[in-house]
């Protein structure tokens, strides 16, 4: 615990046989829990977290009562029947798994095995399941790979502890060693989708979106859909984008970059970088109904569709004067010219006041 707040730590991980004891054994002692998710791992990562289920004193955290009495009986508290009722239902939207341990409210490991194989992103949703049904009060995430230092973790942990902060991320790139050590294609890769997770999530002061490196409140962690978390490697960037959406508070840490300590990289840069794209640009018309215009309408609504679709128009008008540069004795209409020349500069504008709106509405988001 810190000042009073139980502590949990979820470890995603997929053959990690080799690396998953030293990240359990170099677990701070301030946490409460350690909640190992193998993700249908091929190797004996099962095995060798089985081994540290009953080592540890008891710590006991008991889970949360969904159907207790006083809510039943009291017709006040009708949302929160309806609430409790759906936290109890929503198991089986999650990747099937099963929990391993006898007394996993005692244990301070816990052990859940993925019964298929979910990614990355559903392996973090089914611990982060287990803390909100446990009403953990700060859950973090360190990989299974021993990539991140746990020497860290209190820094990530106390903005949720003391500050209040809903979710917390480690940032690399502002390290000074960041450019020696981080390979120079993620280095790269990381630095386009974080422009574009600005983007699309409204954490626009955010600069390294892809760290695993993270902390989340408990009331964070009840205000969005875990289910529904990006199940792969876009799991960073979905996951902003649905904090975004409800109101929750941010801030980054400096953490060191760390690699060549045994890990092994599952991710291929250029498999990811495109389907996450995709994910961003969705996601971003999502928050954009969503928040702005469900939840609370808001001009910049307008001004970002307002601005898409005149730079759309323009394509026709643009590929007209393309063609007649390229043949010889052909002229634009200077009709032509005017109105692609009006759609550019009106959707440009619309597009940067609507930029400008929507990172003055978020800086109240970023600490």
């Amino acid at each position: 615990m810190i000042n009073n707040k139980t502590i949990a730590v979820v470890v995603p991980c997929y053959n990690e046989e080799e690396q998953i004891g030293r990240v359990i054994e170099t677990m701070p002692d301030f946490v409460d829990k350690i909640v190992v998710v193998n993700d249908l791992s091929r190797d004996k990562t099962s095995e060798v977290v089985s081994e540290y289920l009953e080592k540890y004193p008891d710590i006991f955290i008991p889970a949360k009562d969904y159907d207790t009495k006083e809510r039943l009986n009291n017709i006040y508290l009708m949302a929160e029947q309806v609430i409790d009722r759906k936290n109890k239902e929503e198991i089986k939207f999650f990747t099937h798994h099963e929990v391993l341990n006898k007394k996993p409210e005692h244990n301070r490991v816990i052990l859940i095995n993925h019964l298929e194989n979910g990614g990355v992103g559903a392996t973090i949703a089914t611990g982060y399941k287990w803390c909100k049904d446990h009403d953990i009060d700060c859950t973090a995430v360190m990989a299974g790979d021993g990539q991140m230092d746990p020497a860290e973790l209190e820094s990530i942990c106390m903005p949720v502890v003391e500050d209040d902060i809903d979710y917390v991320k480690g940032n690399r790139l502002i390290h000074q060693s960041s450019w020696f050590v981080i390979p120079k294609t993620r280095y790269f890769g990381n630095s386009i989708l974080s422009i574009l997770t600005k983007i699309a999530s409204g954490y626009w002061h955010v600069s390294d979106t892809q760290t695993g490196y993270t902390a989340i409140s408990k009331k964070a962690i009840n205000a969005i859909k875990l289910y529904d978390i990006y199940k792969r490697y876009g799991m960073p960037n979905d996951m902003l984008v649905k904090l975004n959406i409800a109101f929750c508070t941010l801030k980054e840490i400096e953490i060191k970059p760390v690699y060549n300590v045994g890990e092994k990289s599952k991710m291929k840069v250029t498999k990811v970088v495109f389907p996450i794209m995709w994910l961003l640009f969705k996601s971003f018309f999502r928050r954009m109904w969503i928040k702005y215009l469900f939840r609370d309408f808001h001009p910049l609504f307008l001004l970002y569709h307002m601005g898409i679709f005149l730079l759309l128009a323009a394509i026709p008008f643009l590929i007209d004067i393309l063609l007649n540069a390229f043949q010889i004795g052909a002229a634009t209409p200077f009709q032509t010219m005017i109105i692609f020349i009006f759609l550019i500069i009106s959707g440009s504008q619309s597009l940067f006041f609507a930029m400008w709106m929507d990172i003055q509405d978020n800086e109240r988001l970023y600490k």
